[in-house]
């Protein structure tokens, strides 16, 4: 033999030992293979005493071995798997004795594993079938790998027809799904049978064991379709049939979280999936179900819709603890201290969580005193661990209101001892209003001047005209409402006022001289003095004789003071009775020389006197 001469356990090493005549058979002459004999045909040495066997008995015992061999060729040829033994492994081959007159090979490769390591050794027993054609040294060729995918389909044809469960290798990935091999022959698992839903990473699975089931088999053109889809759902009917006979509404089960959305988890339960909704989850407030379970986790949960036809199940995690709401009340009384963690902060304030469930907000206007702060976020921020106090606790709507000022005294209770009535204060204009301007007299403090208060002598329409913003200014201090939080300011007040002063200094019967500032239909206003004004009505602004007296802004006359009233600050002037006055004197002074002469002036008299005065001048 060409593999190992010197091999003691050759069929044809052992022929030479025996002793027996080497005498060729036809075979031997047409193949030129050496003749082997079985061990239990083979002539055994006689011993020198006894009579040598005779060519017929050596022609007999040559025809059975012939038989035989014919036999096992017949057999090969059929295509009929055989048990051989594994006789020696080489480089290439693995040598077979399958009890034929010559050996046969196996491609070493055939027999070897995924990481290129001999799977037999001496001494075992492997099937095999014969392939076409000898080697050049004249062994058989023969395959292991076709007598096991032969093997194998009888054993895959079995499963198909039983439908059962086998077990399948992933080799690889390939368009629509994988490869995989089962009992030695390959099959192809569709990505649609891997799972109950969509695998999104196929390759994942290569190297690993999974069990299927054969759809579809085609032995003529090789072709084997297997599922691993449909023993899971039988596998999940069955857990569902369970499951559902021992689930009810406010059961407690065990489950898994099997996927998250943003509106909550579902939880396999067994067979059958039950949504866990994100209010249900928590006392609390969560932003996204992952911030309490993740995929996989294994968690307890309670039953509280089940529709059994349509198979609906509706879960509650926080359902398994009390509602801390209940007590909230007593836990939390109005006026308490208590620490917690800022969780949200917004532009009308901040959430603080007090323990697991238990939130309240603290209002922007409950932050600080002053009124400057323009965001929370200038104050908190999320996860500061902060202290407040308890303004009002309502268990029914949830709710809880928290204040920080309140850890702080109210400058406003003790602003009227710093700052009492009448008081001049300094400060900076922070904002200018239409109605006013804000002055801060000290940090958190600020005081309206109203547009009425700039002046006595303006008539201010805004702010703008006397004050700007950032300007230091000094103002008196005209009222305080401490619950209110409002602190109004004078300016005008750190001067006289020029109105207290004209009424001082005028009465009712003044004749003065003032000039038109504006006209109005039912008059025109006088300036009478610095910052005073009057109203002469169209009714007085006539002359002696009752004609109308045209008056236009910046003209000037004399005015006769009519009415007076300090308390609404309006003056009454007359055109018309400073006429009248004159008339009087006119009279006065005919009546003055008449007197001397004689004790009675008639109105004859005085009509001529009047005239003749006229035409003097």
């Amino acid at each position: 033999m060409a593999f190992d001469d010197n091999h003691s356990d050759s069929p044809t090493t052992q022929t030479q030992e025996s002793g027996a005549p080497e005498q060729p058979s036809a075979d031997q002459a047409s193949d030129s293979v050496p003749v082997t004999y079985p061990a239990e045909t083979a002539p055994a040495a006689a011993p020198r005493s006894e009579k040598e066997p005779s060519m017929e008995d050596f022609a007999t015992a040559l025809e059975t071995f012939e038989q035989e061999q014919a036999q096992t060729e017949a057999a090969l040829n059929e295509e009929q798997i055989i048990t051989g033994t594994v006789l020696k492994v080489t480089p290439q081959y693995v040598v077979v004795d399958i009890g034929y007159k010559s050996e046969g090979v196996v491609p070493l490769a055939e027999l070897q594993d995924h990481e290129g390591n001999v799977t037999v050794q001496r001494g075992d027993e492997i099937a095999v079938m014969r392939e076409p054609g000898h080697t050049e040294e004249g062994y058989i060729h023969l395959s292991h790998e076709k007598a096991q995918r032969l093997k194998a389909w009888d054993d895959i044809e079995k499963a198909f027809n039983n439908k059962a469960s086998v077990k399948a290798r992933v080799i690889d990935r390939i368009k629509g799904g994988l490869t995989v091999d089962i009992m030695g022959a390959r099959a192809f698992l569709p990505g649609s049978q891997v799972d109950l839903r969509p695998v999104r990473n196929l390759d994942g699975l290569k190297g690993h064991e999974i069990e299927v089931r054969i759809i579809k088999l085609n032995k003529k053109r090789g072709n084997i379709v297997a599922s691993r889809k449909q023993l899971l759902e039988e596998e999940q009917s069955e857990k569902r049939g369970k499951t559902i006979e021992h689930m009810h509404e406010d059961a407690i089960m065990t489950g898994t979280v099997k996927n998250l959305t943003d509106y909550g988890a579902f939880v396999d339960l067994g067979g059958i999936d039950g949504l866990l909704h994100i209010t249900d989850m928590s006392w609390g407030r969560l932003t996204h179900p992952r911030d309490l379970v993740q995929v996989g986790d294994q968690i307890q949960v309670k039953v509280l819709k089940f529709d059994r036809e349509k198979q609906r199940v509706s879960l509650g995690f926080k359902q398994l603890t009390p509602d801390p709401w209940l007590d909230a009340s007593e836990r939390y009384p109005i006026g308490a201290h208590v620490k917690g963690r800022v969780i949200s902060v917004t532009d009308y304030g901040a959430f603080i969580e007090l323990e697991q469930g238990i939130e309240g907000l603290v209002h922007v206007s409950e932050m600080t005193w002053s009124k400057r702060m323009k965001h929370p976020s200038k104050l908190v921020n999320v996860a500061d661990q902060v202290e407040a106090v308890v303004l009002n606790v309502n268990p029914t709507e949830r709710r809880i209101s928290l204040g920080l000022k309140q850890l702080e005294s109210n400058p406003w209770e003790s602003l009227h001892e710093k700052f009492p009535v009448g008081a001049v204060v300094e400060g900076k204009v922070r904002n200018l209003t239409d109605f006013g301007a804000f002055i801060e007299i000290e940090d958190g403090i600020d005081g309206l001047v109203h547009v009425s208060n700039l002046s006595w002598t303006k008539r201010v329409k805004h702010p703008s005209e006397v004050l700007k913003k950032g300007d230091k200014v000094k103002a008196i201090v005209l009222a305080i409402e401490p619950d209110q939080r409002r602190l109004s300011l004078g300016v005008k007040q750190l001067q006289p006022d020029v109105w207290d002063t004209f009424f001082e200094q005028h009465r009712v019967g003044d004749v003065i001289h003032g000039k038109v500032l504006r006209m109005a239909s039912f008059g025109a206003f006088v300036e009478i003095a610095d910052g005073v004004e009057g109203l002469c009505h169209n009714s007085e602004a006539v002359d002696a004789h009752g004609a109308p007296i045209k008056l236009e802004p910046g003209s000037e006359h004399e005015f006769k003071v009519i009415k007076m009233n300090p308390a609404e600050k309006k003056v009454g002037l007359s055109i018309r009775a400073v006429g009248a006055e004159a008339t009087r004197s006119d009279v006065e002074a005919y009546k003055a020389p008449a007197t001397s002469s004689s004790s009675a002036a008639t109105i004859g008299e005085f009509m001529s006197w009047k005239r003749a005065s006229n035409e003097n001048n």
